[in-house]
């Protein structure tokens, strides 16, 4: 082939998919898509795309391989793009939420206090509505229609919290009251099977107070040893080098945040609990913060322990779920004594149930247990994956654009992707009181103050901050909302 002929053929060819793509395109964007999709994807077409098609596809080898890597570039941006948008419609899943639209002081509701509790889709309160008006009875104790049926669904629901960790079986699912109860109960259960005045538990300097304090009143009741891990200026743990040091012939458990409630800090407890292992020492994970925004597999971390709260995910308040491997839940003895927990009763000896009715003394909260199972199905419905990707891309956004104030002071790791879904911070000598109060009048509701970690804030040395928190149906605007509000504060002193 001669050269004018090779290189009319790459034009035609370069024209041809040039046009079909455009008309493709232009298809697409004539759809029922919103406008900062048709701006983005024009975007894309105009840049990657153009970038390949004015290559010389005749001149070298090394020109046709950059047309492959621009073109492909732009393919993948494309679909990547289209994928999260099409499958992530932020308009229907706010509509889920009724309270998103209503107004404060007159301005719309810009809700940014996800760390400390979610709102809750109408699908949640629907089902629990329904079971209370046409379901409910005491489970596991009767042999009536409405008992069978509650106990149907509260069983159900264990068997879907099990799916949504990938626990092996629900004989690990032990039902609390949430995350605090959970570390509570393993708290207290663990040091008096496991351990002896001067055995030692590893925390870390960015736990919140329920993976604290509960160990520090076993300290008092039973002269165990509370070691804490340091962490960076920026807010992350020491290399594993550094973390295998601070376990001894003492240690007897480590309890840790998956995700920092003030830092957003993602840990990464998958080699925590490999180091702790090669020492035979328990791992339990705070999986909080990390439960609502991002897939968990309690058997791919290996953890030991796993605790999770129901309202921060979308679920009922006073729910949460204590994951334990069967060998440490049949080790561990009762937590509370009482009905459904038993086996046999005599003045002369009780004897248990196993796992994990032996945890679940009393009446459990079965609707709210119903209510979880919901939220799951809600979570899982939009998909795990399309929230994280949703939410990381706030957290770098929102990262980004706070860093355009002056005098602004970010808590914990500068990289989104070392963080997830919170961002703390302060602005020049303000008061975190005063910028959380003065931001709740302008309709943007924050958390502030020390966030229910006083020995973190200590390592800071400040005594609290401002703490944003995403969620599934925050958005980028309402980041904007947040950022302006930030602005007009800071001009006031």
């Amino acid at each position: 082939m001669t050269a004018i002929a090779q290189k009319t053929r790459h034009s035609a060819l370069k024209t041809n998919l040039s046009s079909a793509l455009k008309t493709n395109l232009s298809s697409a964007l004539n759809t029922n898509l919103n406008s900062a999709l048709k701006t983005r994807l024009s975007n894309l077409l105009n840049t990657n795309l153009s970038s390949a098609l004015n290559i010389n596809l005749s001149a070298a080898p090394s020109h046709l391989i950059s047309f492959i890597f621009h073109f492909s570039s732009f393919i993948s941006h494309l679909s990547s793009l289209i994928s999260h948008l099409s499958l992530y419609p932020i308009s229907d899943l706010r509509s889920d939420f009724p309270i998103l639209s209503r107004e404060v002081y007159g301005r719309p509701l810009v809700y940014l206090d996800n760390a400390a509790t979610t709102q809750k889709p109408l699908c949640v309160l629907d089902a629990m509505r329904e079971e209370y008006l046409n379901v409910n009875a005491n489970v596991h104790r009767g042999v009536h229609y409405l008992s069978q049926q509650a106990t149907d669904l509260h069983e159900a629901a264990r068997e879907r919290v099990r799916s949504f960790i990938n626990a092996r079986s629900t004989t690990e699912i032990v039902f609390t009251r949430g995350t605090t109860e959970a570390i509570n109960l393993v708290a207290q259960t663990f040091c008096e099977s496991q351990m002896q005045a001067g055995d030692e538990v590893l925390v870390t300097d960015m736990e919140h107070h329920s993976n604290i304090v509960p160990w520090q009143l076993q300290v008092q009741k039973r002269g165990i040893v509370v070691r804490h891990l340091p962490i960076t200026d920026d807010g992350l743990l020491p290399d594993s080098d550094t973390i295998a040091t601070y376990l001894s012939d003492r240690t007897r458990l480590v309890s840790i945040a998956h995700v920092s409630n003030v830092l957003g800090t993602v840990n990464p407890v998958a080699d925590i609990v490999r180091i702790a292992h090669e020492h035979d020492i328990p791992v339990l994970v705070d999986g909080a913060q990390s439960a609502p925004h991002f897939a968990i597999d309690v058997q791919q971390l290996d953890c030991d322990f796993f605790a999770f709260s129901g309202h921060k995910m979308y679920g009922p308040t006073g729910i949460g779920v204590l994951y334990g491997k069967e060998e440490w839940l049949d080790r561990l003895p009762p937590y509370q004594g009482g009905g459904e927990m038993i086996d046999r009763v005599s003045w002369e000896h009780t004897t248990f149930e196993r796992p994990p009715l032996k945890f679940e003394a009393g009446t459990p909260d079965y609707v709210a247990t119903h209510g979880l199972a919901t939220a799951i199905d809600y979570i899982s419905h939009v998909g795990l994956d399309n929230i994280a990707a949703h939410e990381q891309e706030l957290t770098r956004y929102c990262l980004e654009q706070l860093q355009t104030i002056p005098h602004i002071r970010i808590f914990g790791p500068s990289s989104s992707l070392s963080r997830d879904a919170v961002v703390s911070f302060l602005v020049g000598d303000i008061h975190h009181l005063d910028m959380g109060t003065l931001l709740d009048r302008l309709g943007i509701a924050v958390r502030t103050g020390h966030h229910c970690a006083h020995p973190l804030m200590e390592r800071l040395g400040v005594t609290g901050t401002v703490r944003a928190s995403f969620a599934l149906y925050n958005t980028k605007e309402e980041v904007d909302v947040l950022v302006e509000g930030i602005r007009r504060v800071s001009q006031m002193f």
